[in-house]
Order: structure tokens, then sequence, then C-alpha cells
């Protein structure tokens, strides 16, 4: 008989109902909570306040590292640019001179008075200086084109 009545339980306990065979009441409440209260760290937190310190400290050396290196590039292209202007005057007033001797040693040369080796030699003057102009000129754009790119201005 006791096979019986473990098998009845068995059969009981499987089931819902609001009151167990003898009346009492099944039915009731019940509740978890679970409550992390961290009572030592190990000093995470000072840890992490003084990792964002020196986070912001080398974030502030690296802008300050940048805004010199662009004043230095600034004052360098301006320095550049400047120095290129007059030089393209100079060499401007150098192919002129080149042309009118050019001139002078053509005429001299149809009045017979030049060889021909004076004239060729006034030619690769010429050549020379233009040459020095035009390499003048790039390298004026160049420090303009520069500066316009460290100040974003076209």
């Amino acid at each position: 008989m006791s096979r019986r009545t473990n098998a009845c339980h068995r059969r009981s306990s499987a089931q819902f109902a609001t009151e167990d065979r003898n009346g009492f009441r099944n039915l009731g409440y019940s509740g978890a909570a679970t409550l992390n209260i961290p009572i030592f760290s190990w000093g995470a937190t000072q840890s992490k306040v003084k990792q964002a310190q020196l986070q912001r400290h080398q974030a502030q050396v690296e802008l300050s590292a940048a805004q010199r290196q662009a004043l230095a590039d600034f004052e360098a292209f301006y320095a550049e640019a400047r120095t290129s202007f007059g030089q393209v005057d100079i060499l401007r007033n150098s192919v002129d001179l080149a042309a009118d001797s050019l001139r002078l040693t053509n005429l001299r040369y149809k009045a017979g008075e030049a060889t021909a080796l004076e004239v060729v030699d006034a030619q690769n003057t010429m050549t020379q200086a233009l040459n020095a102009l035009h390499d003048g000129e790039v390298r004026y754009h160049l420090a303009l084109a520069n500066l316009q790119t460290l100040t974003g201005q076209f």
C-alpha cells in the first residue's frame, strides 16, 4: 500500500490545485532579490579616473603639437611664397635681358659683326632664362597651393 500512496503523491504533486488533500492552501507568494554592494573595489574607480585624466592630458599635448606644427608649416609656406614671388620678378627681368641680348646679337650677326657661335650662345642663354622663369613660377604656385591647402581657402 505504501507504493500506491507514493504513486498518488507523485501524481498529485504534478497537478495544480489551490488546496492539497488535507485542506491546506497550496497557493502562496515567493520572491527573490539580489543586492550587490561593492565594499571594496580594489581602486578600480580611481584607476579609471586616473586613466581618463591621462588620456585627456595626452590629447591636449597632441593638440598643442599639431597646432605648433600647423603654425610652423604656415610660416614656412608663407616665406616660400614671398621668396618665390620676388624671385619670379627677377627671373622675368632676366628673360627680358636675355631676349634683348639675343635680338642685339642677331642684328650684329646680320651686320657681319658677330659669329654664329655668339648667336647660338645667346639662344642658349635665352632658353636657360625661360626655363628658370618657368621653374620659379612653378615654385611660386606650389607655395600658394600649400598655403591654400593649409588654410582651407581656395
